[in-house]
């Protein structure tokens, strides 16, 4: 196992307590969008999962976990990636549960739902997600979640709300346009990792974990 991966496994151990709440959001959500199963994909990625992929950050301030990422043996790189790979993770999951229920909903309802509807609806919701993350999680390291966690959150959903809302909900993409849209979303990650590496040297730190982290990076 890598030590990207063996963060996001920690990410998973720091977030589990708020298990209750990252089950109840997309229940809710769910609820909301029983009769839209057209956007109920996108509606658990940019309400839930963009949400739920910046919880390592908001615990790390909370928790003080940076001391306890300067201690352990990784570099900051293999700490950042492993925090997309916990973003990576949790969009799968979601649209894992979320695109068989919107089926169910839309078979329930008598709504035709083809394979190609399905491929634009996730690849349009893998996009917004990787906005959403590329956006969040600079701001995230650069500042702390703390200081911009509302701005980060809030800023990504309105900007695809905009998009949305001049498209109109009538974009009908061909299939090379749904692998265009998937490999942006991809590259606007890569972009992200790269940008976050850059910013992380500037981070806010606490006395106690400057010298170590300045030791692993």
């Amino acid at each position: 196992m890598t030590d990207s991966a063996r963060v996001a496994l920690l990410d998973v151990r720091t977030v589990a307590p708020y298990r209750r709440q990252l089950l109840l959001t997309p229940l809710l959500v769910m609820a909301i969008m029983v009769n839209r199963p057209e956007v109920l994909v996108p509606g658990l990625i940019l309400l839930c999962a963009s949400n739920t992929a910046g919880y390592p950050f908001m615990v790390s301030d909370r928790a003080d976990l940076e001391t306890l990422y300067a201690v352990l043996p990784l570099t900051r790189r293999s700490l950042l990636l492993g925090h997309y790979l916990w973003a990576l993770a949790i969009f799968t999951a979601t649209a894992g549960i979320g695109t068989p229920a919107a089926l169910i909903l839309a078979r329930w309802q008598h709504i035709s739902f083809s394979g190609h509807t399905v491929a634009t609806i996730v690849s349009l919701s893998w996009a917004a997600f990787a906005l959403a993350v590329a956006i969040q999680f600079p701001l995230f390291v650069r500042f702390g979640y703390t200081r911009v966690g509302m701005l980060a959150t809030t800023l990504p959903i309105t900007l695809v709300a905009l998009a949305a809302t001049r498209l109109h909900l009538h974009f009908t993409p061909d299939t090379t346009v749904i692998a265009l849209v998937a490999a942006g979303g991809a590259a606007l990650l890569m972009a992200s990792v790269a940008v976050t590496t850059a910013v992380d040297p500037h981070r806010p730190r606490t006395a106690a974990t400057a010298p170590a982290a300045a030791a692993t990076t």
